[in-house]
């Protein structure tokens, strides 16, 4: 509803998106006011979510998204369940969110009523419990057709090999770095080639990987470079010398796919160079590689008998069957990269998780002989591939922290200048607080002193920082530097959901940790702030309402 006076058409009927649990009358407040006659519809009921590629697997609960569809019924609100069906984004068309970049997973099972591989889920069964209450008199509802067959495949283990830096095309030539799109590639990976001219040392900037970029020097690796971390520079722990082939391989992750940051160019968009004392110094010369992720390039390799090797490199098999039926890659033993079987791009795969098989519609196997092509960016424990009968779709092996906040890190504001302090309004809905006058600074502090709960728990869906013509300032380039609690337990429900444009996401402490609460933003560069809005969380009473708070903004960082 926060659209409707942006873009909506006066010729056309407005709906309203929301999820599960959602106050629905504060959903449609604005619409009403503004169109008093108009019928009223959901036109994205959330049932469920997507997954990201290093977060725990979403899950929305069924009790909660059937009373909100009765709410909706008996108030005669038309609905449209988003989704009803989970599916798959096979191939590589996997989408994004930012800020902050976050790639979505293959499986676009979303938790929702039916699954990616067509089954009832429980939730299933509760929204047709309710939606028979409401049929015509006389009617029933047919039985749910049968489920697909579902087969085992034994694990694949002998596999030709054909290493990446060994198989690759023709060469593109380039003084300057240029994303891919300038090379006339899309998806996949793409390799930025030099010869070192002079001996280097420092920091190499790349600036910036669009998304993810391994970096080696003549064949050795120097390390990884992960957008979804903000990571764009790499220390050279020693001097590399004139002469040296520097390899930088970046794959292009999901695209995003809404607002401002939809201009998502990939690979390196903008420039390399070596940051040391003395000097920056821009790296040029470049020969560039199109990796394309098409059936058509990908299977004309020289592929080889071989040992898996520990890099980039595609592998290729073939496996029997006698029968055929749906079943689940299971990829839990490589590392990143893509699947093709008999030809049709499955989806991506990363050892991180939470997503650790790719669903293999039977429809797409054969009796007899089937080919599987693996590419795999970063290299297998062990290269092995079975076809197991349930999918892995919450299984999380990221290494990296969860949570913004460091083991031992405590803000202290004891010092600090507090600008504002007040207390939000009970209720759903934006509010909007201005400051007596401007207040300079890059790092914005909001911190909750109580609730109106009386509990320990804090939690805002999304925020805003006004500037000094009382408009939002571009959350592009926010960063969450602290937050003191996240729950990540039951949900995704980091701080950095307050700036991800998503509504029905939220930031929220967790139960045990008391009172005040802090998050701390990185607004990315220093504004003349002159106020902020907040949204609470979208369910009836606002869960996590925070009632009194203080706003703390600096030029500088705070202390810890």
């Amino acid at each position: 509803s926060s659209n409707f006076t942006n873009n909506a058409l006066d010729d056309l009927l407005w709906t309203v998106n929301f999820g599960t649990g959602a106050n629905i009358d504060e959903q449609f407040k604005k619409l009403k006011s503004l169109r008093p006659e108009t019928p009223m519809m959901c036109s994205e009921f959330w049932s469920g979510w997507f997954d990201h590629w290093g977060r725990k697997h979403e899950t929305r609960d069924a009790a909660t998204m059937v009373s909100g569809i009765k709410d909706m019924l008996d108030r005669n609100i038309s609905f449209s369940l988003y989704m009803t069906h989970g599916g798959t984004t096979f191939g590589w068309w996997g989408g994004a969110n930012n800020p902050a970049y976050s790639a979505m997973c293959s499986s676009y099972d979303y938790d929702a009523p039916i699954s990616e591989a067509g089954w009832t889920a429980p939730k299933y069964f509760q929204l047709r419990d309710l939606l028979k209450q409401y049929l015509p008199e006389g009617e029933t509802l047919p039985e749910p057709p049968a489920q697909y067959p579902v087969i085992s495949v034994p694990a694949i283990t002998e596999w030709e090999v054909a290493p990446l830096f060994d198989n690759l095309p023709q060469a593109k030539q380039s003084e300057d770095i240029k994303p891919m799109e300038q090379f006339d590639q899309g998806w996949g990976s793409i390799l930025y080639r030099t010869t070192l001219k002079e001996d280097v040392k420092g920091i190499l900037h790349i600036d910036e990987v669009h998304d993810w970029a391994q970096v080696f020097a003549d064949g050795k690796l120097l390390g990884r470079l992960d957008r979804r971390r903000g990571e764009f520079t790499l220390p050279l722990k020693e001097t590399l010398k004139k002469g040296t082939r520097l390899d930088i391989l970046v794959e292009a992750m999901g695209r995003v796919n809404f607002d401002k940051s939809i201009h998502d160019r990939k690979g390196i968009t903008n420039k390399v160079e070596v940051v040391s004392s003395e000097q920056v110094k821009e790296l040029k010369g470049w020969e560039v590689y199109n990796l394309p992720p098409f059936y058509e390039f990908v299977s004309q390799k020289n592929y080889q008998a071989g040992k898996p090797v520990d890099g980039p490199a595609y592998y290729k098999a073939t496996f029997r069957l006698d029968k055929i039926g749906d079943t689940f890659l299971d990829m839990q033993t490589w590392g990143k990269g893509m699947v093709w079987v008999n030809g049709h791009a499955m989806g991506r795969f990363w050892e991180i998780g939470p997503q650790q098989t790719l669903y293999m519609p039977g429809c797409w196997l054969k009796e007899g002989d089937n080919e599987i092509i693996v590419l795999d960016l970063k290299g297998p424990a062990e290269a092995k591939v079975a076809g197991v009968e349930k999918p892995i779709l919450d299984m999380l092996r990221e290494k990296a922290p969860e949570t913004h906040r460091k083991d031992g890190q405590n803000l202290n504001l004891k010092a600090e200048k507090v600008v504002n302090a007040g207390t939000f309004k009970v209720g759903n809905g934006w509010q909007e607080v201005r400051f007596a006058q401007p207040v300079a600074g890059r790092y914005f502090c909001l911190e909750g002193t109580s609730n109106y709960e009386g509990n320990n728990i804090a939690a805002i869906a999304e925020m805003d920082v006004l500037d000094n013509n009382g408009k939002p300032v571009s959350r592009e380039n926010w960063k969450i530097v602290y937050a003191d609690s996240e729950e990540t337990r039951s949900g995704n429900r980091t701080a950095d959901k307050v700036f991800d444009l998503q509504e029905s996401t939220f930031w929220q402490t967790v139960d045990n940790t008391a009172y005040p609460h802090q998050i701390v933003i990185d607004l990315g560069k220093e504004y003349n702030v002159t106020g902020f809005r907040m949204l609470p969380r979208a369910e009836a009473g606002a869960p996590g309402l925070i009632k009194d708070y203080k706003v703390y903004v600096k030029k500088s960082d705070f202390t810890y």
